[in-house]
């Protein structure tokens, strides 16, 4: 992603934090395997292709506020998620203060370290990052994401015999968060970056998130 700073005025890494949720909806028919194998085994197609949106419930990079601040993701990985040559595109809320959009180019390339510093070995290009309007809503247990014209998704838990209990995956090495609750999309459409993704009734992820830098 473009240079932008990850120190301070001394040359120290910034302190930085964020607490919210991300929701993931990729190209695997069944769960993705990359939750529990930690990337060691390949994506149900042998491929990933995935896109993703942040909600930022609380966060800060310094002392630049990123609180209510929304993040429209896409992920395309040629193989095994541990093996890198990810390309990815990144949408910023166009509600972010100039600072705030560098401050989250600089967490989402990893060039700030800390829980999203593994960016900078696996992801091998970049494909941009622009403005746009994200808009992330919750409707009881159904997640809406809109991203401009590039992402329309819909995310929802799968259903368990308890329905008022999500199936969740507890206590995992995940680097998004140690629980992630097994949802499907009953839409999942991008087109962006020369792709057009459709996908509808594939796997999903639901993770509350609590991330921070430089360590």
């Amino acid at each position: 992603m473009a240079e932008n700073k990850a120190t301070n005025s001394k040359g120290d890494p910034v302190d930085w934090k964020l607490k919210g949720e991300l929701i993931l909806n990729c190209n695997c028919t069944v769960f993705c395997p990359c939750v529990v194998s930690l990337g060691k085994h390949p994506p149900t197609e042998g491929h990933c292709q995935t896109w993703g949106g942040v909600r930022i419930d609380s966060g800060a990079y310094g002392d630049i506020d990123l609180g209510g601040l929304n993040i429209g993701l896409m992920i395309e990985i040629p193989g095994q998620m541990g093996r890198g040559n990810w390309k990815v595109g990144l949408f910023i809320d166009d509600r972010a203060s100039d600072a705030a959009y560098d401050a989250l180019v600089a967490i989402f390339s990893g060039a700030a370290r800390g829980t999203t510093g593994l960016f900078q070995v696996l992801v091998s290009e970049v494909l941009g990052h622009e403005r746009q309007p994200v808009r992330y809503e919750t409707e009881g247990k159904t997640r809406h994401i809109t991203v401009g014209r590039k992402i329309e998704g819909v995310v929802y838990p799968v259903a368990g015999k308890n329905k008022d209990e999500d199936i969740v995956i507890n206590n995992t090495e995940y680097w998004m968060g140690p629980d992630i609750t097994v949802a499907t999309a009953s839409k999942g459409k991008l087109r962006a970056y020369g792709r057009v993704w459709d996908f509808d009734g594939r796997s999903a992820e639901i993770c509350q998130i609590d991330w921070h830098g430089p360590r």
